[in-house]
């Protein structure tokens, strides 16, 4: 399963925001590096250059693939099967990504990052509807039941992440979850006004389509 594995502080630089690729208890060593260094990595720029019309088109795409953490080809695929499906491409795309399983679990406040959701799914920990699914890219439809393995229940990881879920009111309105039973369910797809990533969606669109 092909993933990024370097420094993700460093992607966060590069886009120039918080991309929410760490967790809680780095959070503020995050930001205090993301403010002393509003640049990208490497050394200090001597003078700000002019931003291109594909400068600004990638940026927006790769801003988007490194806050869901998924590599070009398959991004690639996920912008082609949008731009087929009946709607806005651009909004088709990120509802895709939205609906992925390792994003649901970050959405339900079961981890504290996608990253981490997605061992979570690789390591078998997961069960959709009752079946055990260990594909991070498992799109979920509404009515899936999304239950964490009774073995992994009381996981440390586990128990700290709904502490903290539960304590910041972070579960996404498109889901229902009972944390009691470590369990919860999607009640509606994910629509553009739940995307809280800061991103001009059109552009990655004409980005594609040349």
């Amino acid at each position: 399963m092909a993933r990024y594995r370097g420094p993700v502080v460093k992607l966060m630089r590069r886009e120039g925001l918080n991309l929410f690729l760490k967790n809680s208890h780095t959070l503020h060593k995050e930001k205090s590096s993301l403010e002393k260094r509003k640049y990208p990595p490497g050394l200090p720029p001597k003078k700000k250059g002019k931003i291109t019309e594909y400068g600004a088109q990638l940026r927006e795409k790769q801003k988007v693939k490194r806050a869901y953490g998924v590599l070009e080809k398959q991004f690639r695929r996920y912008f082609e099967e949008a731009a087929h499906t009946p709607g806005i491409p651009g909004e088709n795309l990120l509802q895709f990504l939205e609906r992925r399983l390792d994003n649901v679990l970050y959405r339900m406040g079961f981890a504290v990052t996608r990253r981490q959701a997605r061992n979570f799914v690789a390591h078998r920990h997961i069960l959709v509807n009752g079946h055990r699914v260990d594909i991070c890219s498992y799109r979920v439809n509404v009515g899936d039941k999304i239950e964490i393995r009774e073995k992994f229940q009381k996981s440390p990881f586990i128990e700290e992440n709904i502490k903290l879920a539960q304590a910041i009111n972070r579960t996404a309105s498109w889901v229902s979850v009972d944390y009691s039973k470590f369990s919860g369910e999607v009640t509606s797809l994910p629509t553009r006004e739940h995307i809280d990533i800061p991103v001009k969606e059109q552009v990655i669109v004409e980005l594609y389509s040349k």
